[in-house]
């Protein structure tokens, strides 16, 4: 967020699954689609034979696409309790994010079948599931025994999570962690300077604050936040600037606006933190970079995913452990939008030959024993959140400080009404529409582009609306007045 193809994948003739060519090259920027040779994938789904006994599983290899962040590095180092109890092998393909889903929507579009399990955003899922690249999971849950069932408790996953990975009542992914956005900051270096975080601070406050410490130690920078193009880059956090500061992406017509002054004053204060209080070389830094910053006693605030509390929170991966405080999403002239809500989860891919024992995979993955190995293993600050009731009611994960304002921002977060105005699309940092993979990496790297100091604000939002304009009206999405 390899390997070859072996046996049939129907590349000799495309196969229609429901969809036009058209929108099949909506997702160009992430596939090499120019060629008009290109197969679609063909309409399989379920399982590969029908329901297959756990027994005759052991021996076979299921192959995980995942992104290179903390938990899934966790997970691939204790696979070797999944393969005890249940024979599948397991190997992985671990990537940076933007890597990961160029890599993973070709092998979906292609059919390649080089993977059987992938990992996959909130923004993907009910997009790949339309499009069939990935197999409904209903139909596995409904062939549990009841014990089995009962066991899992797929009722327990948090239930803004679960909507987000599923589409026309069907689940097509389980969270494996998911995430809401919040503030970290230096509660020693805030002491020294006689300063106080609100638990609820505005971006004037944060503005305030990363100015008075910038420098205040050995290499501190006042702030760190995303600045690599992409948007799942820098446009995560940035898309809660546009929403806060009473932007949008579109109003009810489909048409950009990205010039108005809202998103104009998003741009100037984001721009304004990086270039004055941030860390150098911000415009190569997304989430794991500023996470081993920030760890390292780099910065004292970072704005960034809920995700990341357990990490630095750790005195194994961080050196402030001890120091981090927590606060919410700051806001601006509204809370729309302020706060993010993502998920990374698990899929199987429609043109995966191991099916059952995928399943048997994310059923281990993202099981309430999965979290009780993390945490005895590992340690609680490691275990995926975001996920599951049962982290916050039931393990000593709810003690932790950053827990509540954690489970409180995800339950708060409202991808249907993610701005202060009006708006046609569904998504808080993401506008769920094939187009915005392509169109919203372009406006990163506009945004790239204004933090190196390479362009003015004005340049980027015209920038910015004319390829998100070209997008829109190519894709027929522009209302007639």
């Amino acid at each position: 967020m390899g390997g070859s193809a072996a046996g049939s994948t129907g590349r000799d003739k495309p196969r229609s699954v429901g969809f036009t060519r058209r929108e099949f090259l909506k997702l160009g920027g992430a596939i090499a689609a120019g060629s008009s040779a290109m197969p679609l994938l063909s309409a399989c789904g379920g399982s590969a034979a029908g329901s297959v006994s756990k027994k005759d599983l052991a021996g076979s290899t299921v192959t995980v696409a995942t992104v290179s962040n903390s938990q899934m590095t966790d997970m691939e180092g204790l696979v070797g309790d999944f393969t005890r109890k249940t024979g599948i092998k397991v190997r992985f393909l671990t990537l940076p994010e933007n890597n990961l889903r160029q890599k993973v929507t070709q092998d979906v579009a292609m059919n390649a079948g080089d993977f059987d399990i992938v990992t996959i955003g909130s923004y993907d899922v009910p997009i790949w599931a339309r499009y069939r690249w990935i197999v409904p999971l209903d139909q596995f849950f409904s062939r549990m025994s009841s014990q089995e069932r009962d066991k899992y408790d797929l009722g327990d996953v948090l239930k803004p999570i679960r909507a987000l990975l599923s589409r026309k009542g069907q689940i097509f992914a389980i969270p494996f962690y998911a995430e809401s956005s919040m503030l970290f900051y230096r509660k020693d270096l805030f002491k020294k300077a006689g300063l106080k975080m609100p638990e609820h601070p505005t971006w004037d406050q944060v503005s305030r604050f990363a100015k008075k410490l910038n420098g205040s130690g050995n290499g501190v920078h006042g702030i760190i936040l995303r600045g690599e193009p992409g948007w799942g880059a820098n446009m995560a956090p940035f898309d809660t600037f546009i929403n806060t500061y009473g932007g949008r992406w579109f109003n009810m017509n489909w048409e950009p606006q990205l010039t108005s002054p809202q998103v104009k004053k998003a741009a100037q204060v984001y721009t304004t933190l990086v270039r004055k209080y941030g860390q150098p070389g911000a415009t190569s830094d997304n989430f794991p970079e500023c996470e081993t910053a920030f760890a390292g006693g780099k910065g004292a605030i970072w704005y960034d995913a809920t995700s990341a509390a357990g990490y630095i929170s750790d005195p194994k991966s961080s050196d402030v452990a001890d120091k981090v405080g927590f606060a919410y999403g700051p806001t601006a002239v509204t809370p729309h939008g302020a706060h993010w809500l993502w998920s990374w989860a698990l899929a199987i891919e429609s043109s995966s030959r191991n099916k059952d024992a995928a399943f048997e995979f994310i059923k281990w993955a993202t099981s309430k024993q999965y979290l009780d190995l993390v945490g005895r293993k590992l340690g609680w600050e490691r275990v995926p959140p975001g996920t599951r009731y049962y982290t916050y009611q039931s393990t000593p994960y709810r003690n932790k400080p950053w827990a509540g304002i954690e489970i409180k921002s995800i339950n708060k977060a409202d991808p249907t009404h993610p701005t202060k105005d009006p708006v046609p699309y569904t998504g808080i940092q993401y506008v769920e529409i094939p187009e915005f993979q392509d169109f919203g990496d372009a406006v990163g790297r506009y945004l790239a582009a204004l933090l190196a100091g390479s362009i003015s604000v004005d340049r980027f939002a015209q920038e910015s609306q004319q390829e998100v304009l070209a997008a829109i009206k190519q894709g027929g999405y522009l209302k007639k007045k």
